[in-house]
């Protein structure tokens, strides 16, 4: 019971407090007004503080103004200043091409996205001129003969880039007489459902190839070579290769994978390069030794430090030196240095082989996912066309970029380039 009373007591206290709250404003104007008074009158100071008793009493008992009811004010006193800006201010604030025109067709106002993704255009002209595509006219025409909306089209523009643009028009207001088109970009989306769509078709081949090949020896072992000692053994090694150039792929698609989902966040720590490549180097030398390549390295007495993870920057320079030993052998030795003491200084690593090297137009695209300057090489290499993607990626992680200068029949070398570390 008594604690039913003290919360009874605790939440009329909560209601005076929020009350007396929400008329401060006016407690204060009428305790200064009697003080006033109370001055006039001779100063004593009793009759003020029976007003001021008395004010807080009607106070707590009188309702305060609620949060919502003041919010109901803010709002209309947004809608207010909506309703006084123009309307062509509202157009000019989209980040998106808009275009508003007339039952004609002529442009009335068009933003400044719009100027800058189609050029600009002046009031009165013709929308049907700036889009000659027959879509356009088509879709224009509807929208100004068919009224209200909204209507989409798909568009794609070709010159001076190829960009795809989702289009919606719709009437502005009853009878304005004004319509609006908007332009939502969507070439990125679409660069990206393609990746994805090569991607998985990518991925789809080269394991199929091993799988089919795994199918083919295991129904002949079945059949004609079940008793060949010598041809089981020889299937047996085929299909053992098969199986590990899919673990490897499947390796190199999880470590793509999780380098995706990582955020984007610049590493912190610091770690000295030197050592890192010249533990990569060990690592390897068994693969330069069945290669014939000699590994030779070449650093700075002083520290090339860099903000990295050291675990991703090995997978980076393993890759890079993997590459340059399996595919630039025929050169004999391969060169790694590193470079960028200074405390200002872009930190630079390069790997360098003597090998047949890359011609120039497959230079852009040997970042890509599968892609491959030769198809055969690459897979008697054992090679899965992921390392340098995920270089790429774990270099954009770091902030840092790939650049490769490769001449036909004198090697290549692929820089790293790190930023000097903060």
């Amino acid at each position: 019971m008594e604690e039913k009373k003290r919360s009874s007591l605790q939440d009329f206290a909560v209601r005076v407090g929020e009350r007396l709250a929400g008329n401060a404003v006016l407690l204060a104007a009428a305790a200064l007004a009697c003080l006033a008074l109370d001055l006039w009158f001779g100063g004593s100071g009793l009759a003020a503080a029976l007003a001021v008793a008395f004010l807080l009493v009607v106070a707590a008992l009188f309702p305060a103004q609620s949060n919502e009811l003041r919010a109901e004010e803010r709002a209309d006193h947004g809608t207010r200043r909506m309703e006084l800006l123009p309307a062509t201010d509202l157009a000019a604030a989209v980040q998106d091409p808009l275009y508003i025109f007339d039952t004609r067709g002529d442009v009335v106002f068009a933003n400044e996205a719009a100027s800058a993704a189609f050029g600009a255009i002046a009031p009165g002209m013709t929308l049907q001129l700036k889009f000659r595509a027959p879509e356009m006219h088509d879709f224009i025409a509807r929208v100004m003969e068919n009224g209200k909306g909204p209507f989409a089209i798909d568009y794609a523009e070709r010159v001076p880039f190829e960009r795809a643009y989702r289009v919606s028009a719709m009437a502005i207001g009853d009878d304005s007489g004004l319509f609006v088109m908007l332009f939502k970009d969507q070439s990125e989306a679409r660069r990206i459902d393609r990746m994805r769509a090569d991607f998985i078709a990518n991925a789809s081949h080269e394991l199929r190839t091993p799988l089919a090949s795994i199918a083919g020896f295991i129904e002949t072992l079945r059949g004609p070579a079940r008793d060949d000692a010598k041809a089981r053994d020889a299937f047996l090694e085929i299909m053992q290769d098969q199986t590990s150039r899919m673990a490897r792929l499947i390796d190199d698609l999880l470590s793509l994978s999780r380098l995706e989902v990582k955020p984007y966040g610049k590493p912190g720590g610091r770690l000295d390069l030197r050592p890192l490549i010249g533990g990569v180097r060990d690592a390897l030398a068994h693969l330069a030794g069945e290669s014939g390549v000699t590994i030779e390295l070449d650093v700075p007495e002083q520290p090339v430090e860099v903000a990295g993870h050291r675990d991703e920057l090995v997978q980076v320079f393993e890759n890079l030196l993997e590459n340059a030993c399996k595919y630039g052998s025929s050169g004999g030795r391969v060169v790694i240095s590193a470079s960028g003491t200074e405390p200002d200084v872009e930190r630079t690593v390069t790997v360098t082989d003597f090998g047949p090297g890359i011609a120039e137009e497959h230079i852009p695209r040997i970042t890509e996912r599968f892609y491959r300057v030769d198809v055969e090489t690459s897979r008697a290499q054992k090679g899965t066309g992921l390392g340098l993607a995920i270089v790429k990626h774990i270099l954009t992680r770091h902030g840092a970029r790939l650049s490769v200068r490769s001449k036909v029949g004198e090697g290549s070398s692929f820089i790293v380039h790190f930023p000097p570390p903060d």
